[in-house]
């Protein structure tokens, strides 16, 4: 079964007819279903039919990619100090504007399990550093001995990047 450039069915053909169709369009003859019967052959321009079907790879590949947005973890703590807060915040901003989500923990040691409310102040004041480029997700949450809170990218800059 021979198809043409144009996609019209030209019949069934022997191999060498098929050949001569395609040599005379100055064109390929790709074997499209192998192992069946009738066996299907295209006449096309095989280099064109392999660039496209990579960029459709490609762009699957790109769509898989864009969806499966990873989440990175930042620990602090309650005593962070602030060049640390400042080289987390700029961490946090790159992957932001990426488009991935931040999950930002905090780890309670020894007696400040005892004010937790001091660590919920730390996350609160790193979302809002964050709050031109990121919305809360989930709220600080103790859970143990530690505090963690999701930060999601802001819908608006993801579609201008």
């Amino acid at each position: 079964m021979v198809i043409g450039p144009g996609g019209e069915q030209l019949g069934l053909k022997s191999i060498t007819d098929a050949l001569t169709l395609a040599n005379y369009a100055g064109l390929d003859l790709v074997l499209m279903n192998e192992g069946q019967t009738p066996a299907v052959a295209k006449v096309m321009d095989y280099n064109k039919y392999r660039y496209e079907k990579q960029k459709r790879l490609k762009e699957s590949q790109k769509r898989q990619r864009e969806t499966s947005k990873d989440i990175k973890e930042y620990k602090l703590s309650v005593l962070i100090d602030v060049g640390d807060f400042e080289t987390r915040k700029r961490g946090a901003l790159e992957y932001l504007k990426k488009g991935h989500k931040i999950k930002a923990s905090l780890r309670f040691k020894g007696r400040q399990m005892a004010h937790p409310e001091l660590g919920k102040d730390v996350l609160l004041r790193f979302a809002d550093a964050l709050s031109e480029y990121s919305d809360i997700e989930t709220q600080p949450k103790l859970e143990g001995k530690s505090m963690f809170m999701l930060l999601a990218p802001k819908k608006d800059m993801e579609g201008s990047k």
